[in-house]
């Protein structure tokens, strides 16, 4: 009589082993290698030694988790391309309109530039500095209260203090918020027009062209205008 030792040690073990051997690697070549494996053990058993029903029970459990892992693997891959052709085609609806990313440069073109502020929390003042490229301050520009944090934009009108009109060109900003009497920095934002819309095949996620502000990942806009 053929004695046959317990499936803890020929189950899923050897299971794995003659699938690494053979080159099978997918999830279902080592279930169908192991359920082979088991049905042998089944016929070949020792009646005066049967196989543990537990022992059999854990083998089969753990190889049908590593089905179930490789198969929610693909779902979530499938899930993920799904998702960046959504991005992509979303984001090739952008081009022509002007958005917020994060930076501290003004683009002054026909009398007008638009920035923005990233606010952590309300505020009682918000105000924004217009600087030059000497760093001297041209222009504040007082934005008022702010109810809740978030992105907020502001445009400029390209005056200067004493309302003449500012070179066209560019200019930094940095943006102080002041709550309870304290003023606090707070980051602030460039605003340019997209003008173009890369969507890479590759998965990398599309990326616009804000023009001198170069490409920037569409995950990056903080806000639009």
């Amino acid at each position: 009589m053929t004695t046959v030792t317990s499936p803890t040690s020929t189950g899923a073990t050897a299971a794995a082993s003659a699938a690494k051997a053979s080159g099978l690697t997918s999830a279902a070549d080592q279930q169908d290698r192991f359920m082979k494996l088991l049905v042998a053990q089944m016929k070949n058993q020792d009646p005066l030694n049967p196989m543990d029903n537990a022992q059999m029970t854990s083998q089969i459990a753990q190889i049908n988790t590593v089905g179930g892992i490789e198969k929610l693997n693909g779902t979530v891959q499938s899930l993920l391309a799904a998702f960046g052709a959504m991005q992509a085609q979303s984001a090739t609806e952008l081009a022509g309109r002007g958005v917020l990313v994060e930076g501290d440069r003004l683009q002054l073109a026909n009398g007008a530039a638009v920035g923005g502020v990233q606010l952590a929390g309300k505020a009682d003042a918000v105000n924004v500095d217009i600087l030059d490229a000497g760093g001297s301050v041209v222009r504040t520009l007082q934005l008022g209260a702010a109810a809740q944090g978030g992105a907020r934009s502001f445009a400029w009108d390209g005056k200067l203090a004493d309302g003449s009109a500012a070179p066209e060109g560019s200019y930094r900003i940095r943006a102080t918020a002041i709550t309870a009497g304290k003023p606090a920095n707070v980051p602030t934002l460039a605003g340019a027009l997209v003008q173009s819309v890369n969507a890479p095949s590759d998965g990398t996620g599309a990326q616009l062209d804000l023009g001198k502000l170069g490409l920037v990942p569409v995950t990056a806009v903080r806000s639009y205008f």
